[in-house]
């Protein structure tokens, strides 16, 4: 840590009119002879010097690099920095902490750009996911759009074509339907404005560059006009808010779909549901099938109802309950045995338990896919086929997506998923 004899006070500012200051602020400013102010605020507050609101003082164009650390420390009196909105929620303070001692240093933190925006909005913000891609790489606003949250903001970088990737980042995740894209602009200041935009159009051309980003999840009725006929996009389904993996993701459903070389005519099960994915877009491809679904998890039923709706499809039977109670109660017998069974969402035991329940009514032709992401047990259960006489093949599904970086495109692997599949 460097050590030095005056204090840094760090202002968080939303507003370019000194009177918004409080008096504290305002005699610290009247106070003190030099002060740093950012490169896109400069000419603004440099006008407080002109108007005579701050007469005889040394103003320091600041650029947050290494030549305002050297400033800061070249310093023998009391110093400003001035900062946007909270210095240590993504600004400034994170690096002056690594430079200088805690001692050394004031903070003075305003609203947040993003509390602000949230206020304008009249919108809660208390669950938004927060991520900055201001000097920054995009992986963790990736990760975030992946989570599917119900808001989240994203501070830009005018530098590095923010919004572009933004844009790109939502359209390759399949997620432009999803979220109201907000463009909040210069939020607390004169020229404010917040505007929705369409995604789908190109985006304007006089944007500021002080703006930040948010998104909130969209509502609105979906239909099954414009559905189209296999490898339906994965939000097109209602899941948990915060359990957005519980579908099987499009490049491995429509694997999984494949494999089961789906009837005209028959009974599907699909165990393990969810919410519903697999057995609801079978139901689409082939709506003369009799689709059983089966998930213990509470509220499972609902959402594969709503999901059923937003396919216009109806499934036979929906059971919200442990598939071990299934097979073990008296009247398993009433149920429908499977020409075709998907088995997922359970451990190896349970998997070997289904095989051995359902496997031996089944005719020959009939089908049993397992989607299994744990490898010690492919032995197992290919073999528990392989006993019930069904023939086997394993296939590796590993698949890679494109998304769009500050220096182009990188590929993001998706979770690799071994296929087992049986043939009576």
């Amino acid at each position: 840590m460097t050590v030095v004899n005056k204090k840094i006070h760090v202002i968080g500012i939303n507003s370019y009119k000194f009177e918004d200051l409080s008096s504290t602020l305002q005699n610290l400013f009247l106070e003190t002879e030099n002060i740093a102010i950012p490169n896109s605020y400069f000419e603004e507050i440099k006008s407080w010097s002109e108007n005579c609101l701050l007469k005889n003082k040394s103003l320091f164009l600041s650029k947050s690099n290494n030549e305002l650390i050297n400033w800061l420390r070249s310093q023998k009196t009391d110093v400003i920095l001035i900062s946007r909105g909270d210095p240590l929620w993504f600004g400034i303070g994170r690096i002056l902490l690594e430079n200088f001692s805690k001692d050394d240093l004031r903070f003075y933190p305003s609203n947040t750009c993003i509390q602000l925006a949230f206020s304008k909005l009249k919108i809660p913000w208390q669950d938004t996911v927060n991520v900055s891609i201001h000097g920054r790489d995009t992986s963790k606003l990736v990760e975030a759009l992946k989570a599917r949250p119900s808001s989240l903001s994203i501070i830009t970088d005018s530098n590095n074509k923010s919004l572009e990737i933004i844009k790109e980042n939502l359209s390759e995740l399949n997620l432009i339907d999803f979220y109201d894209f907000w463009l909040c602009e210069e939020i607390g200041f004169d020229k404010e404005n917040i505007r929705k935009l369409n995604l789908k159009e190109s985006l304007p051309s006089d944007i500021s560059s002080l703006n930040i980003v948010v998104l909130t999840k969209t509502k609105k009725n979906y239909s099954n006009d414009n559905l189209p006929l296999f490898g339906i996009s994965d939000h097109i389904f209602k899941t948990f808010d915060d359990r957005p993996n519980l579908l099987t993701k499009r490049e491995v459903r429509v694997q999984i779909l494949a494999a089961l070389e789906l009837p005209t005519n028959g009974v599907i099960w699909d165990i393990g549901a969810g919410c519903g994915s697999i057995g609801l877009e079978a139901l689409k491809l082939r709506p003369n099938l009799d689709l059983f679904c089966i998930d213990k998890r509470i509220g499972s039923k609902g959402l594969i109802l709503e999901n059923s709706k937003r396919l216009k499809v109806k499934p036979k039977c929906i059971l919200e309950e442990d598939i071990n109670y299934t097979l073990n109660k008296n009247n398993l017998s009433s149920l429908v045995k499977p020409n075709r069974l998907i088995i997922g969402g359970c451990d190896k035991k349970t998997k070997l338990q289904i095989i051995n329940k359902l496997a031996q009514g089944m005719n020959i032709g009939d089908i049993i896919v397992i989607p299994i992401i744990d490898i010690q047990t492919i032995k197992e259960l290919k073999e528990g086929l392989e006993d019930k006489n069904f023939k086997t093949n394993l296939n590796l599904i590993q698949t890679y997506k494109s998304l769009s970086i500050g220096e182009g495109m990188r590929l993001e692997p998706n979770n690799p998923v071994f296929l087992l599949k049986g043939k009576k």
